[in-house]
């Protein structure tokens, strides 16, 4: 009995044991094994991971979405500003070689059609005696153009006559200005946005043939198109096809990278599905079309076909021809390895391809494709940005804040029209560079001397009706020197300035103090100051005893203008200068009278454009207007315009003045050279000869011509042997040696003939006479011979000189 009770307490323990800790009394469970507790343990880590990457993948998808929505629905490209030259205007008559039309035609990317095909818009076509342009239309804030075809008909050198595509004349053409510069914000690219509708069909079908044949079809990652690539790239032994969808590469350009890493592919799939769940096609496409990377032209990265089809072609993206479409294809896989212009054949050669898939694709006909394959490349010819305008474009970015807001000029895409002459401009940096070393050469200045001082110069072309800076070169080299010379150095005049002083005294409201024919003494002269005698002397230490005030001009007298500022009075020299356009300080002594203030180019040229404009000063202006990225043009602070500060007499007596220094005067090696016509203009050079000027205008342009050291020394000649030279040597370049126009007397001066010995007017009987010019009412009283008194002799007295 006692064994059996006590088998039986045993198994009742044993039960009660199982039923103890961790358990339900009397439950007969099994604990669970140790492994399958670890694996509870890890699926319970494997849930909590997943839950917390799906938390971060939710994220991450909704930080992509964001970032693809701001992209956009934001401003999606970044578009420089462009600016513009001044557009050529081409009348019969007008020199079409110095004019370049030649080279207009290649830096506005015109291509030259050899076939007997109708020319297409922006193709050109040279025969015998003549030149066929079809040209493209462009917008422009004043002179905006369609497209038209012109022919041009050349004899001498010169436009005979112009006719359009129906015969008819053509009095006039205004060519599309030239694209001299952009205003960039980073890094330098340019584009020029399209919109799908511009964009011809089979360019798409190109496109779609090469980069993505099933576009249409698929979400943003083609998994055909991938297992396609990976196939060919295992048979090829490495990679050979990317199976990225035009969407893929939209996204890698746009938001990504260039880095090859799981991680971005990865974000590159995933921001594509994202684009393709918020856009339709054709937006993306678009943006596609804009973005693309399409090579370089110098320095500037090429984005966008609409760029492309200006720089491979010279026309915009609608007037394509297919062969051209399939180019623009073929170039996309790799820009600069299938540069047309750089591996002509291998361009040809993979265009040919596409032109075969779009056949194959049935996205054209097997006769269009052959007809294509058949054409030759027919490229524009790459105009680089040649730097040379650098100087104006400076003042340019200075001027435009003055007269547009800074939240306009802050918007990209801009197309700035600027006043530049691209003519003009060359022939400027042209001779103002060959001049310089002529002129150090002929000095004998060591220019290979390290350290050794350079010759700089100034050379300014404005246009005196208008204000209009026609041509602007601040210094010899902008990459070596970017202080602008014509805008910012302040130099003396020397006699530059005295017309100034003449225009002072001949003034209506100065008596006059003087005419062209009063004698002023060439005299020793000396005028008392708080610093003490000041006594002037001229150029050659010589005096000439009585001179005409004409004859003291045409010979750069000192002397005979320090006695007519003095006569007219130095605070009345000051304020003429002033209403003329001179804002430099003007110290008020004696000595101002012979150009001691310090001026620059600038003011200089506006003095002299207002003589040239009969008393109307104009304000100086480098552009013309600007149109925004949609082609509107923006209203402006209005400019200050031409503003009466002479009288029309007065300004055509200061002109006259002029005219006489350049036809016997110190101005007269211009007509030595053999220029002929209307020109006016003045010497300066300055004490020591430390500046050299030369200032001229013709009834069409004022030019500036300054020479010095930027740390003022001496030069060793006069500035009819420094500046001079340039100042001809330009004129000739852009005008021929016949200069045109005329400048024109107004009705309140009148011309009389005068005894250049005494300024007396001249009678029958009179030794010698010249003609001289005078406003109305002054006209010297007395007569030669006799010295009579005109106004109180008889008809026949005056007629016989008794």
């Amino acid at each position: 009995m006692a064994k059996a009770g006590s088998r039986a307490g045993r198994k009742t323990s044993e039960r009660g044991g199982r039923g103890g800790k961790g358990g339900r009394g009397g439950s007969d469970r099994e604990a669970p094994p140790p492994g399958l507790l670890r694996a509870r343990r890890l699926g319970l880590v494997v849930v909590a991971l997943a839950f917390a990457a799906g938390i971060w993948a939710a994220g991450w998808l909704l930080e992509l979405d964001r970032v693809v929505v701001s992209r956009f629905e934001g401003r999606r490209f970044s578009v420089p500003s462009r600016v513009y030259a001044a557009p050529i205007v081409i009348y019969p008559g007008a020199d079409w070689q110095r004019l370049d039309l030649a080279g207009w035609l290649l830096r506005t990317g015109y291509r030259e059609q050899k076939d007997d095909a109708p020319l297409a818009v922006g193709s050109y076509r040279w025969g015998p005696g003549r030149l066929r342009v079809h040209l493209r239309g462009f917008e422009h804030p004043q002179l905006p153009e369609d497209d038209r075809k012109v022919e041009f008909r050349l004899a001498g050198g010169r436009v005979a006559e112009m006719r359009d595509d129906r015969g008819g004349r053509v009095p006039v053409v205004t060519l599309e200005p030239e694209a001299i510069s952009s205003f960039f914000g980073g890094e330098r690219e340019q584009r020029d946005l399209i919109e799908i509708a511009e964009v011809p069909d089979h360019l798409i079908a190109a496109i779609y043939a090469v980069e993505d044949r099933r576009f249409e079809q698929h979400h943003g990652i083609d998994p055909r198109r991938i297992a396609g690539a990976l196939l060919a790239n295992l048979r090829a032994g490495g990679i050979r096809q990317g199976g990225s969808t035009l969407t893929q590469q939209l996204v890698k350009n746009f938001f990504l990278t260039p880095e090859r890493t799981l991680r971005r592919k990865l974000t590159e799939a995933a921001m594509a599905l994202l684009v393709e769940a918020r856009y339709d096609k054709r937006q993306i496409l678009e943006a596609y079309l804009n973005e693309i990377y399409m090579g370089r032209r110098g320095s500037t990265a090429i984005h966008g076909i609409g760029e492309a089809a200006r720089f491979f072609y010279g026309k915009r993206v609608a007037d394509l021809s297919i062969d051209e479409s399939a180019l623009l294809a073929a170039v996309i896989q790799s820009p600069n390895a299938m540069s047309p212009h750089r591996h002509p054949e291998r361009a040809k050669k993979r265009r040919d391809l596409v032109l075969e898939l779009m056949a194959e694709q049935g996205r054209i006909t097997r006769e269009e494709a052959e007809h294509a394959r058949g054409r030759e490349l027919s490229l524009a010819a790459i105009s680089l940005e040649s730097g040379q305008d650098r100087y104006f474009l400076d003042a340019l970015a200075k001027q435009l804040p003055e007269v547009y807001d800074d939240e306009l000029l802050s918007v990209e895409g801009l197309r700035i029209y600027s006043t530049l002459d691209t003519m003009l401009q060359r022939a400027a940096v042209k001779h103002l560079a060959d001049g310089l070393a002529s002129l150090e050469k002929r000095l004998g200045v060591d220019t290979k001397k390290k350290g050794a001082a350079r010759l700089q110069g100034c050379l300014l072309v404005m246009r005196p009706q208008t204000g209009e800076i026609l041509a602007m070169v601040g210094g010899r080299d902008y990459a070596t020197s970017q202080w602008n010379r014509c805008t910012m150095a302040r130099r003396q005049a020397g006699s530059v300035f005295k017309p100034v002083v003449y225009a002072a005294a001949l003034a209506p409201q100065s008596g006059p103090a003087i005419t062209l024919a009063t004698m002023v003494p060439d005299e020793p002269l000396r005028i008392d100051t708080p610093n003490g005698a000041w006594e002037p002397v001229n150029f050659d230490k010589q005096f000439r005893g009585p001179v005409t005030a004409r004859e003291a001009l045409e010979r750069s007298l000192n002397v005979p203008a320090a006695r007519i500022g003095q006569r007219v009075g130095i605070s009345n020299v000051v304020e003429m200068a002033r209403r003329l356009g001179i804002e430099s300080p003007l110290p008020a002594v004696p000595s101002l009278a012979l150009g001691t203030a310090e001026v620059s180019p600038l003011e200089i040229a506006t003095v002299y454009a207002t003589f040239a404009n009969g008393g109307l000063r104009p304000t100086p202006r480098s552009f013309i207007g600007l149109l925004d990225d949609r082609g509107v043009g923006q209203e402006q602070w209005p400019l200050a315009g031409a503003r009466r500060v002479l009288d029309p007499g007065t300004a055509y007596l200061t002109t006259s003045l002029l005219e006489g220094v350049v036809d016997r005067g110190t101005g007269s090696g211009l007509r030595a050279r053999g220029l002929r016509g209307p020109i006016a203009g003045k010497t300066g050079t300055t004490d020591e000869e430390y500046d050299l000027w030369f200032v001229g205008f013709t009834p069409e342009m004022v030019a500036v011509v300054w020479v010095g050291y930027d740390e003022p020394k001496a030069i060793g000649v006069p500035s009819s042997r420094g500046a001079l030279p340039i100042w001809a040597d330009f004129l000739s370049a852009v005008t021929g040696d016949e200069v045109r126009g005329a400048f024109v007397k107004p009705s309140s001066v009148e011309q009389i003939d005068i005894d250049p010995q005494s300024g007396a007017r001249a009678l029958l009987g009179c030794p010698e006479h010249r003609p001289e010019y005078f406003l109305a009412g002054t006209a010297p009283e007395k007569t030669c011979p006799r010295e009579r008194f005109f106004r109180r002799r008889g008809f026949f007295d005056r007629l016989f000189g008794r």
